[in-house]
């Protein structure tokens, strides 16, 4: 089964001026606007950030919206990035679907949002740095 047609909302290492923009995203995308996922909050790993969910946090981060003949190479290339692998215990991240809010209106739009996966969020949540302003960019 093929999943759903989302735009991404990326939070670290693909955000403009970071090292994966340019490998990733550069000439693939139709438009890249700030907003901010609420209900998680930011964790520093090795080089890259965590986004945990949390009810009572917020996530600075781009909202992209990919070419469509750009969609399905990309998401699979974004999976492999995160080391995603649907349904193995292995993987540092789970791809979800979620609502983020774009900074320009205030509007709502669903996104894929790449979250620690359970067993890397129980560690981080014991042992993580947090960062407080929930901006990888600012950190």
């Amino acid at each position: 089964m093929s999943p759903v047609t989302l735009p991404f909302f990326v939070y670290g290492t693909l955000r403009c001026r970071e090292p994966n923009h340019d490998l990733f995203l550069r000439g693939r995308t139709l438009k890249e606007e700030p907003a901010r996922l609420s209900g998680a909050v930011l964790y520093d790993g090795p080089g890259y950030p965590y986004a945990v969910e949390d009810p009572g946090g917020a996530v600075r981060g781009d909202l992209v919206t990919v070419r469509g003949e750009e969609y399905p190479e990309l998401l699979a290339e974004l999976d492999r990035l995160e080391e995603y692998v649907p349904g193995d215990p292995r993987s540092l991240y789970q791809r979800v679907a979620r609502d983020v809010t774009r900074d320009a209106d205030g509007t709502r739009v669903r996104a894929w949002v790449y979250l620690a996966a359970p067993a890397v969020a129980t560690r981080l949540r014991a042992h993580g740095r947090l960062i407080a302003s929930g901006d990888w960019a600012v950190r």
